[in-house]
């Protein structure tokens, strides 16, 4: 008779979260203020190599002190991984009592929006989610974060997004509650190709991508043990590269900062 298998408890976004305690306790290490020089020398070998593709990248210890950018700095046209600004804006006017979850947005609730427009990320509901907030407000909402951004322009730095993640894990965005909700949506969702494909199994990965045209991006936070680190990659193509070589470069700098910053422990 087989022996019974054993399940390992997966924990959820708010196990993840840190509690007003550990904030204020001694943080854990920091693998990017603490990464071996083959950080540097990995991730820049893959952009000498990158050829028809414009590139950025952003790694970031969680504590948002030690951020660590390579290739292109300038703004990308942000495509969808924005909608986390978007989703954090509305859950904040929630908090300030201005809106609801539960009130009606097309045809859902707009608890049912967020959830389609990060998970799936679902343009008519995205949309919706930026008419109720108010395109001024989005960008006075961003200004509050340190983040300049216009939606109606839709442009971000890879620093600025990475910004966004770390303020989001440290509860320095929205309360526990929404914290955890919003970044379970940030996982399974309708394109997993990227950073989680690139990611190892033990690293836990919540992401937002984008996709137009020739814009392909991933921004992320992994997890491993009692460290988290956001990671953003934007990438564009610029001349005849293919999209399958574009997958295969986030994969392949995903990869790159992961055995950087987690190789010890995995």
């Amino acid at each position: 008779m087989a022996p019974e298998e054993t399940s390992t408890a997966i924990p959820s976004a708010a196990d993840m979260l840190p509690t007003d305690a550990e904030r204020s306790a001694e943080r854990p290490s920091a693998p990017v203020a603490e990464a071996p020089e083959s950080l540097d020398e990995d991730i820049t070998a893959i952009l000498d190599a990158a050829g028809d593709y414009r590139v950025g990248v952003a790694i970031a210890d969680t504590s948002g002190d030690n951020a660590r950018l390579f290739g292109e700095e300038s703004a990308f046209f942000a495509a969808s991984t924005a909608k986390i600004i978007t989703a954090a804006a509305f859950y904040h006017s929630v908090e300030d009592g201005e809106a609801s979850l539960d009130e009606n947005l097309g045809k859902e609730d707009a608890g049912f929006q967020i959830q389609d427009m990060v998970n799936n990320s679902d343009n008519n509901a995205w949309l919706l989610l930026m008419q109720s907030v108010g395109y001024p407000e989005l960008t006075d909402y961003a200004e509050s974060l340190g983040v300049a951004y216009d939606p109606e322009e839709n442009l971000l730095t890879t620093a600025d997004m990475a910004r966004v993640l770390t303020m989001l894990h440290e509860g320095e965005l929205l309360n526990r509650e929404n914290t955890a909700q919003l970044l379970g949506y940030m996982q399974e969702t309708n394109n997993e190709e990227l950073i989680p494909a690139g990611a190892s199994p033990e690293v836990t990965v919540h992401h937002k991508y984008g996709l137009i045209g020739s814009d392909l991006h991933d921004a992320a936070l992994l997890t491993h043990g009692d460290s988290t680190v956001a990671l953003v990659i934007y990438t564009k193509n610029t001349g005849d590269g293919s999209e399958a070589d574009q997958i295969q470069l986030i994969r392949s700098l995903t990869r790159a900062a992961e055995d950087a910053l987690f190789a010890a422990d995995l």
